[in-house]
């Protein structure tokens, strides 16, 4: 079960959550010519990085157990913070091994546009810093899109905006070590409810990931 605990914090607001998460491989580009894939394939998701449990002794006289119960089977779980603009134009989550920066469609594109505005490089250079930051060589630009219109074209323009995203943060980084996986998922893995605006602005995004490796 997913427990989220809000603490309003302006001009942005913060939540942690527990996570189990799961990584499933994709295609790997390299930096000179990486593109989107041809179509969706599969959700994008992380390892699992929290370190082993603990492994205690069912026949601990100090663990108090009830007559006849055992114990569970160990899981392991990451915390996840989720830090959102109050406007929701920028979404960050960090877990123990990676970041996430989600990018709302409308502040980097036009209308059924992959073509990057005005605020888009700064958007993408600060994200840049992050990365160089956390001294990341692999990072992963999805796209996505709500539900309206068809699913071919949703694909495509996700794809086309993922590319585009690609682009200025290959130019920003200009590290030939770094390896990039670009991809367009459509209309797919939504973060909102579709049947509103406001949750479809949600999912009109850019997502930029990348390993967590400093502190």
């Amino acid at each position: 079960m997913t427990r989220t605990r809000p603490i309003p914090v302006q001009p942005r607001f913060s939540m942690a959550v527990a996570t189990a998460t799961v990584l499933v491989a994709t295609s790997l580009y390299g930096a000179s010519g990486a593109t989107a894939d041809d179509g969706p394939s599969v959700p994008p998701g992380t390892e699992p990085s929290a370190s082993a449990p603990v492994e205690l002794d069912p026949n601990d006289p100090d663990l108090k157990l009830p007559d006849g119960a055992t114990l569970a089977e160990p899981k392991v779980l990451d915390i996840k913070q989720v830090v959102e603009e109050q406007s929701g134009d920028e979404r960050r989550e960090d877990t123990n091994a990676e970041v996430t920066f989600a990018l709302q469609a409308e502040v980097l594109f036009g209308k059924d546009s992959a073509k990057l505005g005005s605020q888009a490089k700064a958007r993408i250079g600060a994200i840049a810093e992050e990365i160089k930051n956390q001294n990341a060589t692999r990072i992963r630009v999805f796209g996505f899109t709500d539900d309206l219109g068809s699913s071919a074209h949703g694909d495509v323009l996700s794809r086309k905006r993922a590319n585009a995203v690609h682009t200025v943060l290959g130019q920003e980084l200009n590290d030939p070590g770094v390896t990039y996986e670009v991809r367009g998922y459509g209309e797919q893995y939504p973060i909102a409810d579709n049947s509103t605006e406001a949750g479809r602005k949600k999912n009109r995004r850019v997502e930029i990931s990348f390993p967590r490796t400093a502190s």
